[in-house]
This record gives C-alpha cells, sequence and structure tokens, in this order.
C-alpha cells in the first residue's frame, strides 16, 4: 500500500510539473499601435510601432538578453535621429512613463515634469552610449521617443502568445549583427522594424505588400496583418489592450492612419485630385478595396501604470469581457479652474520627485 501511495505521489508530481513547465514554456509579446499626435501627427498621421517582449530586458539599451524574475520585460523599436543605432531596448516602465517604478508614474504631469522626467532618466541610463546625439539625422533628439511614450499618445497593445526558443531566436539575431541605422522613412521605418521582428517569431508569414500604399509598411498595415495572422492561428491567443496617454503634457493623441487612407479622408485629398484625378481616384480606389482596417475592439481593456503585469498574462483575453465597460480618462482641457489645479498637481509630484533624486 505505502509503495502504491509513493507511486501515485510520484504521479501527481510529474503532472504538476509537466503542468508548470508548460506554463513556464509560455510567454508573451505585443506590437505595440502608437498613435500620432502633434503638427506632425497631422501632416503624417501614421502613428508608430513599438515590439512589447516580457521575457527580453536589456542588458544595455542597445544588448538584449533574457529577463530575470520579477522583471516585466522590455519595448524594443527603431527610430531616426538616436545617434545611428538602428533599435533601442529600454524596460517597459521608463519607456511608457519615464520612470524606473509602477508607484513613480504621475496621474497627470505638464512640460515641465515630462521633461524633467526624461532628462533624469537619460542622465542615469544614456550617458555613455550617445543616444541623445542625433549624429547628422534630420531628427533632432529622437530619444525623446524612447522613454514617457505615453505622455505623447494612446498606445494599443496587441498581445500574443510566444516560446522561450522563439525569444531566444530574436536575442540571438539581433545581437549578432550590427545596430547601425539606415533608417528611411519610406522603407526602412519603424512599422518595417515591427515586420522583420514578427517575420522573425513567424517565419515568411509578414512581408512588405504592394497593396496598399504602394510598398510603404505603416503601423496600421502591419498591426491589421498580425491580426489577420492571429485569426488563422487561435494558438497566438490575441488580445487587445489600451495604455491610455496621460493627461496634461499634450492635446489628446488620434487615430492612425495607412498612406491611402490619409491621402483619401484628410485635406491632402483636394490638391491630389486637382492636380491629378486619375491618381487620386488609384489612391481612394487603392483605401476601398485594401486599406480600410478595423483594427480596435469595442472597449478594449484599460491598462494603467499599476496594472501593466496583465500583459504578461496567460490567457488574459478572458477579461476583456469583463472589462468593457472600462473608460480610458480622458485628454487634458484647456484653462479654467481645473487646468489650473491640475497644474499644480503635477508641480507638486515634480517637487517630490527632485526631493527623491537629491
Amino acid at each position: 500500500m505505502l509503495s502504491m501511495r509513493k507511486a501515485w505521489t510520484a504521479a501527481f508530481a510529474l503532472v504538476g510539473f509537466a503542468i508548470l513547465g508548460q506554463a513556464a514554456c509560455s510567454a508573451q509579446a505585443a506590437l505595440l499601435l502608437e498613435q500620432p499626435y502633434g503638427l506632425y501627427g497631422t501632416i503624417n498621421p501614421t502613428g508608430h510601432n513599438a515590439i512589447y517582449l516580457a521575457r527580453v530586458c536589456p542588458e544595455t539599451p542597445v544588448k538584449l538578453r533574457r529577463c530575470k524574475p520579477g522583471e516585466l520585460g522590455s519595448v524594443i523599436s527603431r527610430y531616426e535621429g538616436v545617434d545611428g543605432y538602428d533599435w533601442v531596448d529600454l524596460p517597459l516602465i521608463p519607456y511608457l512613463y519615464s520612470v524606473e517604478d509602477a508607484s513613480q508614474v504621475p496621474d497627470r504631469v505638464n512640460h515641465e515634469l515630462v521633461t524633467q522626467l526624461r532628462n533624469h532618466y537619460r542622465e542615469t541610463h544614456f550617458d555613455g552610449l550617445g543616444l541623445d546625439i542625433s549624429g547628422g539625422s534630420y531628427v533632432r533628439d529622437g530619444w525623446r521617443q524612447l522613454i514617457g511614450a505615453a505622455y505623447e499618445r494612446r498606445i494599443y497593445a496587441f498581445r500574443f502568445e510566444t516560446t522561450p526558443e522563439q525569444d531566444d531566436a530574436l536575442i540571438a539575431e539581433l545581437n549578432s549583427r550590427p545596430n547601425r541605422s539606415h533608417f528611411h522613412m519610406l522603407y526602412r521605418n519603424c512599422a518595417d522594424f515591427a515586420r522583420v521582428v514578427l517575420d522573425n517569431y513567424f517565419p515568411h508569414s509578414f512581408h512588405r505588400s504592394i497593396f496598399p500604399d504602394a510598398g510603404v509598411t505603416t503601423p496600421k498595415q502591419i498591426t491589421y496583418k498580425l491580426t489577420r495572422y492571429a485569426r488563422k492561428h487561435p494558438e497566438l491567443e490575441l488580445t487587445v489592450f489600451q495604455i491610455p496617454q496621460v493627461p496634461g503634457y499634450r492635446m489628446s493623441s488620434h487615430s492612425n492612419k495607412d498612406i491611402a487612407e490619409s491621402f483619401s479622408t484628410t485635406a491632402y485629398a483636394l490638391p491630389i485630385t486637382l492636380l491629378n484625378p486619375y491618381l487620386f481616384g488609384g489612391i481612394f480606389v487603392d483605401y476601398l478595396v485594401r486599406g480600410r482596417y478595423h483594427l480596435i475592439p469595442k472597449d478594449p481593456q484599460v491598462v494603467e501604470a499599476s496594472d501593466l503585469f496583465v500583459l504578461t498574462e496567460s490567457g488574459a483575453a478572458k477579461e476583456n469581457l469583463a472589462n468593457a465597460g472600462t473608460q480610458a480618462p480622458g485628454a487634458a482641457s484647456d484653462g479654467g479652474p481645473a487646468e489650473t489645479q491640475a497644474d499644480e498637481g503635477a508641480n507638486s509630484g515634480l517637487r517630490e520627485i527632485k526631493a527623491a533624486h537629491e
């Protein structure tokens, strides 16, 4: 009887280890669709793409490693004007909020506070790497786009399942090749980098398309390709989260558009039509046939700074229904007592952070 009990105990232990092992083998990544903002976002409303990797962390901003227990992963992206680097990798919380702990994230900010937070993080982590040098690029101070992204815009995270082997392959691939930029807005942009990373995880599945957008890869287009791929591969458990824009620094960001959509539905349409109606007709058909993507589900789960661990939870798609009523906080209003109160709150937060650093 005793030996039988031992046998059953050993069997249950093996099953338990197998289940734990299977859970440990799952990992998460997410394609970040970041909305355009400001004047440049009006001229070029395509936005930005980055890749969140739950099990990949930066040994330095330009060298990758596997994450240690307790780390929330990192965001890797391509941006112009970062001293000629092709990609830079930052921990998740600094990438979104310019601080190193979720408890330090302010509820509301102003320009002075955002500048102070970014400069402090740059001085602490970027000195010696030259990441704040534009190196002759047309874009000045590109490093600012790498920290505090949630102060600039709303971000949608399209999370999918990966394996440790896929993560290791990406680490080896990016660490082994020269990290030098040949950035080009049309053919080697942030969405092209996301496309290459996704194709590393899912070979021969993500490539540049002639239609729509005349072969130019855009953030909205590559996000659509991921959602289409996930429909054919439900094991990816694609889940969409919203990371809200922290109010006070900028006006609310606005929706991503691809190129065909931008030329067809904005002020660009009139001059293009006057210049060449046949060209506009072709662009408009391209938009109608291939360029209309519906990406964001109704009421996606909102992830605040204190809830970022949700991005690493397997099977979180089930929580979307339970949180369907959650809404993102509104953007800052201009003028009036509310704005004054917000500025006072932001200045208070700035004083606390300065005191903490002294």
